[in-house]
């Protein structure tokens, strides 16, 4: 490993609530990419009742979580939505999973029906199957890097993204944000969301180094992360 010069400070967002399929990996994906060339990465939880502030972070990870989870955690996040659109705005790298993916847009509908409002710090919004879900292996490809993504998807919801929206990829194998229009997840500024399970970067090691890049580049814009990076290689499970 390289000497340990460089540092990036992750929140992970309500991970004590939000973490039902083990989306905590992600960050473990990060920091072992970021080991091999130096980089330390810390982590702080941040949950009910806890402060965000945008400009302490330099990635973030907001997991997913059943109706009841979702549904506490919702009223919350309301009140740091200010400082979360701030990070998202200022090209924060968020991988956001699940419950987070549609927490961060318009609205969503439990099984039930229960309409909860997420932050619009995103111009998404989810609609419910009452009887049914999108369950199993999934394959994406990403059009603009050509890269393909691969994962397990469990969700009972439907997702449509905005017109400031594109996303993650076209569905190869599996169902995606609805399955009705061929995409899957979404990416906005520097935030990837995402039905994945799995986690995503630590199966997509491609993916994990992409987020880790643009991580370093907000906060390093100096260094040329290109080259410590071009012996790193991308591992996939």
């Amino acid at each position: 490993m390289a000497d340990t010069q460089y540092s990036i400070r992750a929140a992970h967002l309500y991970g004590d609530l939000m973490n039902t399929y083990g989306d905590y990996g992600n960050i473990i994906a990060l920091s072992y990419y970021a080991r091999q060339i130096g980089v330390v990465v810390t982590t702080d939880l941040i949950s009910l009742g806890d402060e965000f502030h945008a400009d302490d972070y330099d990635f973030a990870l907001f997991g997913g979580g059943q109706d009841y989870e979702e549904s506490v955690v919702a009223p919350d996040l309301a009140r740091i939505g200010d400082e979360v659109k701030k990070f998202i705005e200022n090209d924060g790298p968020l991988v956001a999973v699940c419950g987070g993916y549609q927490l961060l847009g318009d609205y969503f509908l439990l099984a039930d029906g229960t309409r909860i409002d997420g932050i619009s710090a995103m111009d998404h919004y989810t609609l419910n199957q009452p009887h049914s879900r999108f369950i199993g292996n999934i394959t994406i490809k990403n059009q603009e890097t050509g890269e393909e993504y691969h994962g397990f998807e469990n969700h009972q919801g439907r997702t449509f993204l905005g017109s400031d929206e594109r996303p993650l990829g076209d569905v190869v194998a599996g169902n995606g944000n609805n399955g009705e229009d061929g995409s899957e997840g979404v990416i906005y500024k520097n935030v990837y969301g995402t039905y994945f399970h799995g986690p995503i970067l630590t199966r997509n090691g491609n993916l994990a180094l992409r987020m880790l890049k643009a991580a370093l580049v907000r906060k390093y814009p100096a260094v040329d992360w290109d080259a410590r990076l071009k012996d790193v290689t991308p591992e996939f499970f």
